[in-house]
């Protein structure tokens, strides 16, 4: 009984010291609460009165700004209306002004009109006078004023023509007294640097041998040995009378130098036989391609020309086994390679490329490439195909004028060529196209009125016209040496260049008896 006593006085003491504890809890937290909200409205008005002040501020600034701007619109409105005044002033100005020249010129109008007045007065006073003048003439000179207007007429074009053929007379001497001087003093100073050599026989090869002995070796039973080099080679062997000698004769060099190569391996070998001939061409044609090869390498170096394409290198090399006009054509390309850097350095141009172009110009000539083109042009083909520069295509295609120069080493490569074919015993003609050559120059300048002989001299590199003193005056003998020089230009073909001159004398013939 005091134990449940004791139990529910404890618990009902725990019940009373809680309830006692949130009374005292909820009274402490509403004072607390009213000392917060008080706290809060204070902070509230704090931040109010902040913001009212800032707001306040920020007006007063805004409006500051609006008024500054207010201020500097109306100054610049006030600018404005300034300009606009003066304007107006300058322009009521310039109409003040105009208005003064309208009346001047109104003026000045009058006064002309009555000016063309008097003017038109005197010159129907004028026309009467001079017709009275003309009619008076006329009876004096027996002539219309037509007819004498013809007559001066005439006589002024003759006096201008003299005058100018004196004029171009003058020009030419001048321009011969500059330009053929440094031309000349160019050309000759470049051939005297360059070597040449002259022509040779290219189409017949001679091989020697020790004794008749080794023909008969040669020839073969029943000439087997002769048909099957024959064969090999594509070049006919003449096995005549003449001692110790066998002819190769053949169109081709290449082909008439891997025969005399392959003779004379054969004849020191000794074992002349077909099987032994066949294998020995072969062999022959293999070292033949390996030193052309050798040969355009070796010329490229002593011209100092690097840079350029293996077939165009294997080309050149094939130069020295081709001939044109009996003048070797890798000689000749070398000349003209030298003689184009010779002239490029005097004029101040790039002679490396006046060189390259030089040794190049007659690659078209060994190329087995379309042979109906002209060599310039397949030339020209090549240097593009294995990438040469446009100036040195252009020199080879345009260096007989097949096509239109664009650049200034193609004359020069052109004038090149000409002086390495064009000097005496370089190249060999055959007799009867050079006599027709000679001849046909001379009908071309005997075709002209007043021409009584022509004659073709040093080897058609001249040509003498003589005219009739009657017929021809100083002045058109002048004339007509351009005029035939020009048609030979144009319908001729010749190397060089060809001298023409006109022979104009008078004779006087008396006898005494």
């Amino acid at each position: 009984m005091s134990i449940l006593f004791y139990f529910l006085t404890a618990f009902l003491g725990a019940v009373i010291a809680l309830g006692t504890y949130i009374y005292v809890r909820k009274l402490m937290l509403n004072g607390r609460k009213e000392e917060i909200i008080q706290k809060a409205e204070v902070e509230a008005e704090k931040i109010k009165s902040e913001k009212i002040l800032q707001a306040k501020e920020k007006f007063i600034q805004l409006k500051s700004e609006h008024e500054q701007y207010i201020n500097e619109k109306n100054s610049q409105i006030r600018e404005i209306e300034s300009r606009l005044k003066q304007k107006e002033n300058t322009l009521n100005q310039q109409n003040a002004e105009l208005s003064r020249k309208n009346k001047d010129a109104e003026a000045i109008r009058e006064n002309l009109k009555n000016q063309m007045e008097i003017v038109s007065k005197k010159s129907e006073e004028y026309d009467m006078l001079r017709s009275q003048a003309i009619q008076q003439i006329e009876s004096i000179a027996g002539m219309t004023a037509n007819e004498a207007k013809n007559q001066l007429m005439e006589n002024m074009k003759a006096e201008a023509r003299s005058q100018a053929q004196s004029y171009i007379n003058d020009a030419m001497d001048e321009a011969r007294l500059t330009a053929s001087k440094e031309a000349k003093r160019i050309i000759i100073n470049t051939i005297q640097r360059t070597a040449t050599e002259t022509a040779i026989e290219n189409a017949v090869t001679v091989f020697n041998i020790e004794s008749d002995e080794i023909k008969g070796r040669i020839i073969g039973r029943e000439g087997r040995n002769i048909r099957a080099l024959e064969a090999a080679t594509g070049v006919e062997i003449v096995v005549d009378d003449t001692p110790e000698a066998i002819l190769l004769s053949a169109f081709d060099p290449v082909r008439r130098e891997v025969a005399r190569l392959a003779l004379h391996q054969l004849v020191i070998d000794g074992r002349i036989h077909p099987a032994r001939i066949e294998e020995v061409v072969a062999k022959v044609q293999k070292q033949l391609e390996d030193e052309i090869m050798e040969t355009g390498k070796r010329t490229c170096i002593d011209l100092g020309i690097h840079g350029m394409h293996i077939e165009l290198v294997k080309l050149i090399g094939r130069m020295k086994y081709r001939s044109s006009y009996g003048q070797n054509l890798l000689q000749h390309s070398r000349e003209v390679a030298n003689i184009c850097a010779t002239m490029a350095s005097e004029l101040g141009l790039n002679p490396k490329i006046a060189k390259r172009a030089g040794l190049l110009h007659d690659i078209g000539k060994v190329s087995d490439e379309d042979p109906e083109l002209p060599h310039a042009i397949l030339g020209m083909k090549l240097a593009e195909k294995y990438k040469e520069k446009p100036e040195v295509c252009n020199a080879i295609g345009a260096h007989h004028e097949e096509i239109e120069m664009t650049s200034i080493i193609s004359p020069i490569v052109m004038v090149g060529d000409a002086i390495s074919g064009a000097r005496p015993g370089a190249r060999r003609e055959v007799i009867e196209s050079y006599i027709k050559r000679l001849k046909d120059m001379e009908n071309i300048a005997q075709s002209y009125p007043g021409v009584t002989k022509t004659y073709a001299i040093q080897a058609g590199r001249e040509l003498r016209v003589i005219v009739g003193a009657n017929q021809v005056s100083d002045s058109d003998a002048e004339t007509l040496s351009g005029e035939i020089a020009k048609k030979i230009q144009e319908e001729m073909v010749y190397p060089g260049q060809v001298k023409i001159t006109v022979i104009r004398e008078t004779r006087s013939v008396a006898f005494a008896k």
